[in-house]
Order: structure tokens, then C-alpha cells, then sequence
């Protein structure tokens, strides 16, 4: 059973910054690829970061050079630090985990409420 427990959501004011946490209950090289998705109200869930377990990186185009991706194996820990914050950000953030074998199986997180408003 694979579980990820998101940390650091919360309100900020229009350009601030926040770091979002995705700790797992395994080591993350044990997925192919770990990401952050959000989902505001009325939205789909889309995918805002990416990375692999190699550490290659890929993010929304919404996000690019606002967001980071990074991850720490010695922890189980993945990050994503939000930068130049907007209020279309407001979003609920989930974290995510892919293993993709014969077929891929993803696990998630319970979510993490990020909002952006003065």
C-alpha cells in the first residue's frame, strides 16, 4: 500500500510563495515519475509538474518559470516551490505517483488546498 501525505497548502496573497510537500510511504525510485496535479472548482484536474526518476522535469505552461519540481530520495519527499503566485492558482493540489509497468498504476494524495487572493 503506497500512501503520499501533501503538506505546505494554504492562503498567500497575489505574488507570495508557498512549497507544497509530497512525503511517500516508499522510496520514490520506486515510480517512474512523481508530479503535482491541481483542480479548481469546475475545472478538470490538470498536471502542473512533473519528474522523473531520473530527474527530468516538466511543468504546465501556465507554471513555467514560476514553479519548481525537485525531489529528495533520502527523505521520500517530492517538492513543488510556487513562486509569483495568482489567483488562478487557487486550486485544490493533489500529489501524484506512476509505475507503469504492463499497465500504469498511480497513486495519490488527499490533497492540499492552495489559494490565492488578496
Amino acid at each position: 500500500q503506497v500512501q503520499l501525505v501533501e503538506f505546505g497548502g494554504g492562503l498567500v496573497q497575489p505574488g507570495g510563495s508557498l512549497r507544497l510537500s509530497c512525503a511517500a510511504s516508499r522510496s520514490i525510485f520506486s515510480f517512474h515519475a512523481m508530479g503535482w496535479y491541481r483542480q479548481a472548482p469546475g475545472k478538470q484536474r490538470e498536471l502542473v509538474a512533473g519528474i522523473s526518476s531520473g530527474g527530468s522535469t516538466s511543468y504546465a505552461d501556465s507554471v513555467k518559470g514560476r514553479f519548481i519540481i525537485s525531489s529528495d530520495s533520502a527523505n521520500n519527499t517530492v517538492y513543488l516551490q510556487m513562486n509569483s503566485l495568482k489567483p488562478e492558482d487557487t486550486a485544490l493540489y493533489y500529489c501524484n505517483a506512476a509505475r507503469v509497468g504492463i499497465r500504469r498504476t498511480d497513486y495519490w494524495g488527499q490533497g492540499t488546498q492552495v489559494t490565492v487572493s488578496s
